[in-house]
């Protein structure tokens, strides 16, 4: 039986000759990463446990996040990180570099075949190119840089196959949000996608990794591309070698395949607060906005700053709304300034940043204030992740016209937005807010294997990382300091910290820890003392980050039989795998823990 794309990455870098789905294997890793944010605490467990690198040839910090060096946290650890990197000879793609996963693929560091790991949750970009890529917590990256090696559970693959004539209008971005439109935030959650199709391949390198950005907000390991010809040429130039591709056997077996015909694709907008909740851009036009934002590593490559060029030029950005623009790299950066996009920009009155994340990471450009709208070309739209306001995802070419109208439209209605009256604006206006009316109103020592504690029932999908503890607490590195953070962007459970008891057990749905690789969301339960987080499914990164600090998690098939209700007293085996419900005299069987999650349980975590 032949190996998908994953499958046969995975097993050439084990000793095995064959993988399947469901095998966890001993992983070798071409390149190990960290960025500003985690990357002191890579060192403080590199360092805590006696480590050093084991290849700095392999190893490297990317200062993404925050480069233009706005906080005084950030910049302190940023030099520590330096101060590391000169320490081992360890190469380090500062402030002034761009985005870590960009930079991997221009240096020729990652191409076909190879495999990563870094602290960024968007790591599976490098699917672009038929590359593994995967975003791990600080303890995984400090294994990973001390050994060479991650332990690695090989996932299911599927097939999507794009078929049909794409339209003009339809970008890249609206590609994939078309796609999240379709298989939500958990339909493919653990799955690795490979995508084939005539669409497909003729998809360009920006194209593929602004699709390729936001697999993580569909739950996926990874979205995966197989080369063209373009790209291997383009990754053997930057690699200094001839590059091979890997490619699925012909007899590769695949859990599912989709097939999708984009002719019906249409230019999409995602709402406040779900990646996944996309809906034709039309249905927003004229809904007024205060700010809009172009770059991250979906939308920061140059074929991205020319689509916006395209519609700026000529125009200013509108009167009371703030336009800020972030290439994703400092090439890309020299590429506007040298084909004149840069001026384009400034003539319009936009602000222009250094290359970096931007807005995804607190305190750098991007963020936004209480009660603000905001337009953006990021990934991520979760409260509070690029400020307190409100922030709609969209292309762009959405953003630009967005910017010069004040209110969202499109390219194609620009020049009508500009000309149409006040009373029509306000007619737009009022059937936005009943849209948004009715959208809110739809979302109404020895460690033990068996515990008891009273039940937190949380019936809720997809809560991700921003949620369970908010990026504005990241500086924080005393685990005794964290537990109070927990769940205080959590709507209904701001007061989770305080009425928490150690004991306590977490009951909730599917996809929980979604988003960033923080391991502080971890760290926050075992602060308060929790004794487990029971679930449907976790977020993969998530996952490991709970299984490799020792914290328990299970999963779930159903919990009706159980007949939950929060407060109950619940006894939990992890080695059988049941939940009793001492309240209620009920029981149900469980996932139990998987025998190496068992062994880093019972010894206190990965390291010891």
């Amino acid at each position: 039986m032949g190996m998908t794309l994953i499958e046969k990455i995975i097993a050439g870098h084990t000793t095995q000759s064959t993988v399947q789905p469901g095998d966890i294997v001993d992983m070798h890793v071409d390149v190990r990463a960290a960025r500003d944010f985690g990357g002191a605490n890579v060192i403080k467990n590199l360092k805590d446990h006696g480590l050093e690198p084991d290849d700095p040839s392999r190893t490297f910090f990317t200062f993404d996040c925050n480069p233009t060096g706005s906080d005084q946290k950030y910049a302190t650890n940023q030099q520590l990180c330096r101060q590391y990197a000169n320490q081992y000879g360890i190469k380090v793609y500062d402030i002034n570099q761009g985005v870590g996963t960009h930079i991997l693929i221009h240096e020729g560091l990652v191409y076909p075949g190879t495999t990563a790991v870094t602290t960024d949750s968007h790591a599976n970009i490098l699917g672009a190119v038929g590359a593994l890529g995967q975003g791990m917590g600080d303890q995984d990256i400090a294994a990973s840089w001390a050994t060479g090696r991650v332990w690695f559970r090989v996932p299911p693959s599927v097939k999507l196959i794009l078929r049909g004539t794409r339209p003009a209008s339809v970008t890249a971005k609206d590609l994939v949000l078309n796609l999240l439109d379709h298989f939500g935030a958990n339909t493919l959650l653990g799955y690795s996608v490979e995508l084939y199709g005539p669409v497909v391949d003729q998809l360009t390198l920006d194209e593929r990794i602004t699709i390729a950005s936001m697999g993580t907000e569909m739950g996926a390991v990874i979205l995966f591309f197989t080369p063209n010809k373009e790209i291997i040429d383009y990754c053997s130039k930057k690699a200094g070698k001839t590059i091979t591709p890997v490619v699925a056997d012909p007899d590769a077996r695949y859990l599912k395949t989709f097939e999708l015909d984009v002719t019906g694709f249409i230019p999409r907008i995602s709402l406040p607060g779900a990646p996944h909740h996309t809906v034709s851009v039309e249905d927003f036009l004229g809904k007024p906005i205060d700010s809009a934002f172009i770059g991250s590593c979906t939308n920061g490559r140059y074929a991205d700053m020319v689509a916006a060029a395209e519609i700026l030029k000529g125009h200013k950005v509108a009167s009371g709304v703030v336009l800020k623009i972030v290439p994703a790299t400092d090439k890309v950066w020299m590429q506007c300034l040298k084909n004149g996009e840069m001026q384009i920009f400034k003539d319009a009155g936009a602000l222009v940043s250094n290359a970096g994340c931007a807005g995804c990471a607190a305190g750098q450009v991007g963020q936004n204030g209480p009660g603000e709208i905001t337009v953006s070309t990021g990934n991520r739209n979760f409260p509070g992740k690029q400020g307190k306001g409100d922030v709609f995802l969209a292309s762009p070419a959405v953003v630009a016209a967005s910017a010069v109208a004040g209110v969202i439209t499109t390219p194609e209605r620009l020049e009508e937005m500009e000309r149409a009256e006040k009373a029509e604006k306000v007619e737009k206006v009022e059937k936005v807010e009943k849209v948004e009316k009715a959208e809110k109103n739809s979302h109404q020592v020895v460690l033990p294997t068996v515990v008891e504690g009273d039940a937190w029932y949380i019936p809720l999908d997809n809560i991700d990382t921003d949620m369970i503890y908010h990026n504005r607490y990241l500086s924080v590195t005393d685990q005794n300091e964290m537990g109070q953070y927990a769940f205080d962007n959590l709507k209904g459970f701001e007061d989770f910290a305080k009425k928490a008891k150690p004991g306590d057990i977490i009951v909730t749905h599917k996809n929980f820890g979604s988003g960033s690789s923080r391991q502080q969301a971890v760290d926050c339960f075992k602060s308060l003392g929790i004794s487990c987080i029971i679930a449907e499914s976790f977020g993969a990164i998530y996952e490991r980050n709970a299984i490799n600090a020792a914290f328990p998690i299970l999963t779930y098939n159903s919990l009706k039989k159980l007949a939950l209700q929060h407060g109950d007293r619940l006894r939990v085996d992890f080695e059988k795998g049941e939940v009793t419900n001492l309240t209620r005299q009920t029981k149900i069987s469980i996932h139990p823990f998987f025998d190496i999650q068992m062994s880093i349980y019972l010894r206190g975590g990965i390291f010891n």
